[in-house]
């Protein structure tokens, strides 16, 4: 799974550190407030505290080994505007930027982000897949078109197993965990014959994803 850091921990920037975290991805997150970088460091790999206006402090962070930071501070647009900043001269491959509005997102993109958000929005398009979508439980956009997701398996592959399927090669889709009970295992035996019911945690294209668990 990629690497990725959520700066900003109001409650959409807490939202996609935990669920990414549950998956089994690793995650630094960020925030200047003590209260809530302490609220989050037992659900993340790494929790820091650092105030986005303090270049040397974020520098030191480790931005360079992220394959995604995604910024989650609309509610300071100068600070916003420099998590982004910071993050492309880090190197980082993919900023995705949560926007308030259409200036919000042209500021954003102009300094380097290369997606953007808009919550209300990706809400909305969340609750309509989850309709259309019978199987699809959750689904947590990385970029504009690649996700994390987990579904309940198709009934195709009841009996078969990850071998046999062979998902990689055919739909590019990577399982990176099974959940039952409620419990995430992140292990998955490639040759343990899958159950009916089964909920997979897979990540590849929306388009993908979105045919699969139809």
């Amino acid at each position: 799974m990629k690497e990725i850091a959520v700066i900003g921990l109001g409650k959409f920037g807490m939202s996609v550190a935990k669920k990414y975290s549950q998956m089994g991805g690793n995650v630094l997150a960020i925030d200047s407030d003590e209260d809530k970088v302490q609220e989050i460091s037992d659900f993340v790999t790494y929790a820091v505290k650092a105030d986005m206006m303090d270049q040397d402090s974020v520098k030191a962070i480790g931005l360079s080994d992220m394959d995604v930071v995604v910024v989650a501070l609309t509610d300071n647009m100068e600070a916003a505007v420099m998590a982004v900043l910071l993050a492309k001269e880090a190197g980082v491959p993919k900023v995705i930027a949560k926007c308030r509005n259409e200036l919000h997102e042209t500021v954003l993109r102009k300094v380097g982000a290369d997606a953007v958000i808009f919550p209300e929005r990706e809400m909305g398009l969340k609750i309509a897949r989850r309709l259309a979508v019978n199987n699809l439980e959750e689904l947590v956009e990385l970029s504009d078109n690649f996700c994390v997701a987990e579904g309940k398996i198709p009934k195709s592959w009841i009996g078969k197993n990850l071998i046999q399927l062979n998902l990689r090669k055919k739909y590019g889709l990577n399982v990176v965990g099974i959940k039952k009970d409620g419990k995430i295992n992140s292990f998955v035996e490639p040759d343990t014959p899958l159950e009916e019911g089964t909920i997979v945690i897979v990540i590849g294209e929306d388009h993908v994803i979105e045919k699969i668990f139809q």
